[in-house]
């Protein structure tokens, strides 16, 4: 009696504790999207007269949705054993547009997931006949690779024989599940947020982007809004007639995740603080994007005098002359001799310069080889002997010279020096007859 009354007060906390944690995720949700957060600044300038492209490019804001319905939701179950081998295992996995996969066979018709759990947000495991096989740690991971969002509830199962210790308690981390073998047990596992539930037509009203424009001295909160684009292809814009005309965006928008601001024939009055604001209430975005905008004087062209065509000003009297132009093309048959023509000379005047060089050098070797005759051998007999007669004459007259400017080591050196130095005996008669012949 008391455990069941401990169950039923479990399941009210249960029932209480979902619609609170709803409401407080809407409730932040909703003040998240009040505000939204700058996540870029830019100084734009340009001369006036040309044309300004604001770039606002996000890829979180590309509307995708492929013909078997979106598969960028899943959830999946996987159990942690802690024994015998502490194991992990995929237990079960749905996408949102697709049938539920059960990997074990021995699971086939005894564990499932309701087949409307992206559309009432709950994604609770059904085990039927519980066996002590069961036992373990189980976590729901909700995956949305569209949105980046991941989130893990996880519940312990254990098993008994006694049915007096069935009970489910919270453990401060985890629900804990005590259940009678061979029951039926439902691991609760809900999450009712929008972004989980199926995808409706309201969801694309939920992705709009819009720019403003703030005019010098005005406040954010008084900005001008220029244009809005829905996801559901509506486009709203604001201001005047001639206004609309020269900002715009393109259509194809949410399918590429270009959202940029065109301004044609830009002018002075077009400067200010341009925001381009993304908001995804289903994804829970909302980024804005400012560009400082200023507009400088326009480019002065230099403009060329006006040419005159052929057919103004023209004498009809004159007839004119017929306009010849002259192409003289070379002979292909002669057009290769030219070239070769060339490298021949090239060749020619190489091989005679290297002939010149072989030439010199050989020259100089000669005269290295035989060296010339002096002149003066062909001098007689007599004119040797003159000349030594003459060198005899000067030895003869300076050996007193010699002994007073050398200083000898001994008598020895002294005695051999003048046994050496004999006067030559020349007749001064002969040898005048002999130069005269």
């Amino acid at each position: 009696m008391k455990s069941r009354r401990e169950n039923i007060i479990f399941q009210a906390l249960l029932l209480i504790h979902i619609p609170v944690a709803c409401f407080f995720t809407t409730a932040s949700g909703h003040s998240e999207s009040s505000s939204s957060v700058v996540v870029a600044g830019y100084n734009v300038s340009a001369p006036a007269g040309s044309r300004v492209v604001l770039q606002c490019v996000s890829g979180r804001m590309v509307w995708t949705r492929d013909r078997v319905r979106d598969r960028q939701r899943v959830v999946h179950w996987d159990l942690y054993r802690a024994q015998p081998d502490y194991a992990m295992e995929r237990v079960v996995d749905m996408f949102s547009a697709g049938d539920q996969r059960i990997y074990n066979s021995y699971n086939l018709g005894r564990v499932g997931l309701s087949t409307n759990a992206f559309r009432d947000g709950n994604f609770s495991l059904l085990i039927k006949d519980v066996t002590m096989n069961d036992r373990g740690l189980y976590s729901c991971n909700l995956h949305h690779l569209y949105c980046h969002l991941y989130e893990t509830i996880r519940v312990q199962l254990n098993v008994t024989k006694s049915r007096r210790k069935e009970q489910r308690f919270w453990d401060g981390q985890k629900a804990v599940y005590v259940v009678l073998l061979g029951s039926t047990v439902v691991l609760p596992c809900i999450n009712r947020r929008n972004v989980w539930t199926d995808w409706s037509e309201e969801e694309e009203d939920q992705q709009v982007v819009h720019w403003d424009r703030q005019s010098p001295g005005i406040r954010h909160d008084r900005a001008d809004r220029l244009v809005d684009l829905y996801a559901s292809g509506e486009q709203r814009s604001y201001g005047p007639l001639f206004l609309q005309r020269k900002m715009n965006i393109s259509n194809q928008a949410f399918s590429e995740g270009d959202f940029s601001l065109t301004i044609s024939d830009l002018q002075p009055t077009d400067k200010g603080m341009y925001s381009c604001h993304l908001h995804h209430h289903y994804c829970g975005l909302h980024e804005r994007r400012e560009f400082q905008v200023t507009v400088e004087p326009p480019v002065i062209q230099a403009t060329l005098p006006a040419k005159a065509l052929p057919s103004e000003n023209k004498d009809p009297t004159k007839v004119d002359s017929p306009r010849v132009i002259n192409v003289i093309l070379p002979d292909q048959r002669h057009h290769f001799l030219l070239p070769l023509g060339y490298v021949l000379t090239s060749f020619l005047l190489l091989a005679f310069i290297i002939l010149i060089i072989i030439l010199i050098t050989r020259r100089r070797r000669t005269k290295e080889f035989y060296p010339q005759v002096p002149m003066r051998s062909s001098r007689s007999h007599s004119s040797s002997d003159e000349f030594e007669m003459d060198v005899a004459e000067v030895n003869v007259c300076t050996p007193e010279m010699e002994e007073t400017g050398f200083d000898y080591k001994n008598n020895l050196l002294k005695e051999k020096v003048h046994m050496g130095i004999q006067p030559k005996v020349i007749d001064l008669d002969k040898e005048m007859q002999k130069f005269s012949k």
